[in-house]
């Protein structure tokens, strides 16, 4: 799961004036067209954007940050779906956000501290264009594709979450200790689809530190804690039964849910920015150590992203894909080092292990980041 806890609860709409900043300091608009990149100005208190409607299709979001804090900017569909979105943007630094919206109404959103229902106004979306996926035969192969791979990750996250709830309910600690890491690795392969659907993944997911005030904590890292710190399953069976009922409702949004090419670029790089923030610091799974298990699944999930994306990828950048192929295998053979049979040793690396993994994951999510922008040449 994501430092940052993507998906909060839908909150009231902040007033437009809220989103477009101060008039003062407004940033300079785009293409008179609608068609120019949009710039968006983030601060701790703001969200401005140079406009708020652009055209349908391919949309890019320039956004900066003056503020103090680390911030991350999302657009959202209608009940907080998540369209696209960038994070941990430092302050000082600048992320661009390529995305693909059809016409409609949308919410663009900036979340300085990462927390929370963030700093909202609307965005218009209108016109015509044509999807990628109507255009390009080889992109609406890659969005065939990946959908089989998210509904075959579906299943089994199903399946293997309804193993782990019976062992937690059975008072089986020893099962449902080894059932943990093997259920989340589905999740973790698909999260950046998981996390789109409203407040699911923190319901799921939430670490205790990432839950809001007022809200309880729930998922699989209450139970976690409790099988780890405590060795018991005691009080834990609300619990797992409501993660099967929010694995469920997942599971049967992700089969219907339809992605475009560019979704897939950006949940791409998503999960190199989970790997990063999360798993190799080990504030994952921070009393199972089990936080390699959802190391190489994220990374497993980028890789399929980008297989299936790979022979558009091809016809655009085929040096691209080259140093793709063999960071992929850097970060594999660098996990290799952890193996412990089926899984991995306890995640309790040294500082300049970390230092280690670290370095090879920043060296594939430098090409991985360039995917979308591939992508979305015409």
């Amino acid at each position: 799961m994501i430092t940052t806890r993507r998906a909060a609860a839908i909150g009231a709409v902040l007033l437009l004036a809220g989103l477009t900043g101060c008039a003062d300091d407004k940033p300079a608009a785009g293409a008179e067209d609608g068609t120019g990149p949009v710039t968006v100005k983030a601060t701790d208190s703001e969200c401005g954007l140079s406009r708020t409607d652009v055209k349908s299709g391919t949309s890019t979001f320039s956004v900066s940050n003056g503020g103090s804090k680390v911030t991350e900017f999302y657009v959202y569909a209608e009940g907080d779906r998540v369209m696209g979105e960038v994070e941990n943007i430092g302050p000082g630094l600048k992320r661009e956000l390529i995305v693909e919206l059809p016409t409609g109404k949308y919410q663009a959103v900036c979340k300085p501290g990462m927390v929370g229902d963030g700093i909202r106004g609307d965005l218009t979306v209108t016109g015509d264009a044509a999807a990628q996926v109507d255009e390009d035969t080889a992109l609406k192969q890659a969005a065939d594709s990946y959908q089989r791979y998210v509904n075959s990750q579906a299943i089994a996250l199903e399946q293997k979450t309804a193993e782990f709830v019976t062992a937690v309910k059975a008072g089986d600690v020893a099962k449902a200790k080894e059932l943990f890491p093997v259920s989340r690795t589905y999740w973790e392969r698909i999260e950046p689809v998981a996390e789109s659907f409203g407040d699911l993944d923190p319901k799921i997911d939430a670490r205790v530190n990432d839950v809001e005030p007022g809200t309880e904590w729930t998922g699989y890292h209450r139970i976690e804690q409790a099988l780890w710190e405590k060795n018991t399953t005691a009080g834990m069976a609300k619990y797992a039964d409501q993660l099967l009922v929010d694995v469920k409702t997942v599971v049967a949004k992700a089969k219907v849910v339809k992605l475009n090419p560019l979704q897939l670029a950006n949940g791409a790089k998503e999960l190199l920015d989970e790997v990063a923030t999360g798993k190799v610091t080990g504030e994952e799974d921070r009393y199972s150590h089990t936080d390699l298990w959802d190391f190489q699944a994220n990374v497993e999930g980028s890789q399929a992203a980008v297989q299936a994306l790979r022979p558009a990828l091809q016809q655009r950048d085929p040096a691209l894909v080259t140093t793709l192929d063999t960071n992929f295998k850097a970060v594999f053979a660098a996990l290799d080092k952890y193996r412990v049979g089926d899984g991995f040793k306890p995640y309790t690396a040294t500082d300049a292990e970390k230092k280690e993994l670290g370095a090879v994951v920043d060296a594939l999510a430098e090409p991985v980041s360039k995917v979308a922008g591939v992508i979305a040449k015409k």
